[in-house]
């Protein structure tokens, strides 16, 4: 078994690039996982005010900040990260703010 490898700094460029054009100020890609995975993770591109919608959670999930700052949003709590900082989602509705343009590494796990 070959060990797989991938380019995160570049999909991180090309991402908030395609976020940065896009009308609804969001750029999406999944890079590891899907249906035949239980752990799916995706990097999630958002242009500055841009905001995922409160949402439901994955059934154990992480958002890992690449780029710029964020802000999860989970009924009366708040998280703000910026590079290098990860919160675990909230078992809860969220949403997720750009307070700049920003990259995020989100892990799923969904049974």
């Amino acid at each position: 078994m070959s060990m797989e490898s991938i380019d995160l700094a570049g999909i991180v460029r090309d991402e908030l690039e395609a976020a940065r054009q896009a009308s609804s100020g969001r750029a999406a890609r999944t890079v590891r996982g899907g249906q035949n995975h239980a752990l799916k993770q995706t990097v999630i591109a958002l242009r500055s005010g841009s905001e995922m919608a409160e949402h439901n959670s994955p059934d154990e999930g992480t958002v890992q900040v690449l780029a710029g700052r964020v802000r999860l949003v989970a009924g009366a709590d708040a998280w703000e990260g910026g590079v290098g900082d990860m919160v675990v989602v909230p078992p809860q509705r969220h949403s997720l703010l750009a307070l700049e343009d920003a990259v995020v590494l989100l892990t799923a796990v969904n049974r």
